[in-house]
């Protein structure tokens, strides 16, 4: 091999590493890109949803390297969360990144009772905003099949949930779906939560995972601060498909949307 051929592959390997160093920084310190996996968001995000999560928001952790690989433990540069916020977070006990809403701050009480929200003992105000719509069939690349409120019906068919707009204390307004009166997260305890820690709620309630259902029963519990990754402010991209090059699945009415 020549001298020339030998240094054209040394400057691709160089080039290449760059890129690489360069992908992971941004990576680490601005923007993390996520994909909806599943409907425990709607219908604020849909499961094939894609967003960059803003790592800037509210500090660094270890959770902000990929791998938990930061080399510090807390938060350094750290803000607090709004109450309202979507937040990207890595799961306290399972390991897994999850998205959820920031219901409840530190100090805070929280409590479901008949499907109403409370919290600090008042009950958050909601209304009506009509029915969310969508066919019951498998969505995105896990084929999961949504819930309805008007079940049974068929493959196909159209999937119905009341829908409902809620304001939380200091106003932020978000919408909300229902499936049943009797779901299991529509009546819990009262929990308090801990300082430097964080409730979390999903708006599609009777099909979120949440914490709701503490830790030691499997749940999700309490979110440390030093679990948050950021906060998710835009939708850049959505496919209702199995595969993103399914062009003709592609939601180009989501696509920049912001999220509220």
């Amino acid at each position: 091999m020549s001298s020339t051929a030998s240094e054209g592959i040394v400057e691709t390997i160089k080039t290449v590493v760059y890129a690489l160093l360069i992908a992971g920084v941004f990576r680490t310190v601005f923007f993390q890109p996520f994909w909806i996996p599943s409907g425990s968001m709607k219908d604020t995000l849909l499961i094939g949803d894609f967003l960059f999560v803003n790592k800037m928001a509210y500090g660094y952790s270890r959770y902000s390297c990929p791998f938990a690989m930061c080399p510090f433990s807390g938060r350094i540069f750290s803000s607090e969360p709004e109450r309202g916020d979507v937040v990207v977070f890595r799961h306290p006990t399972h390991g897994d990144d999850l998205i959820k809403r920031v219901i409840g701050l530190p100090g805070d009480t929280v409590q479901m009772k008949s499907g109403v929200l409370y919290i600090n003992g008042d009950a958050v105000q909601s209304e009506p905003a009509g029915i969310f719509t969508e066919i019951k069939e498998q969505q995105g690349p896990q084929g999961l099949v949504p819930l309805c409120a008007n079940d049974p019906v068929g493959r196909g068919a159209i999937c119905e949930k009341p829908r409902s707009i809620e304001t939380l204390p200091g106003g932020a307004s978000h919408p909300v779906l229902n499936i049943s009166e009797s779901a299991a997260g529509d009546n819990t305890a009262l929990y308090t939560v801990p300082e430097g820690n964080y409730f979390f709620m999903g708006d599609n309630r009777d099909n979120s995972g949440d914490s709701r259902f503490p830790a030691s029963a499997g749940g999700l519990g309490m979110v440390p601060a030093e679990y948050l990754i950021g906060r998710a402010d835009r939708i850049m991209f959505s496919s209702a498909g199995r595969s993103l090059f399914y062009f003709w699945t592609w939601r180009s009415d989501r696509f920049f949307k912001a999220i509220e």
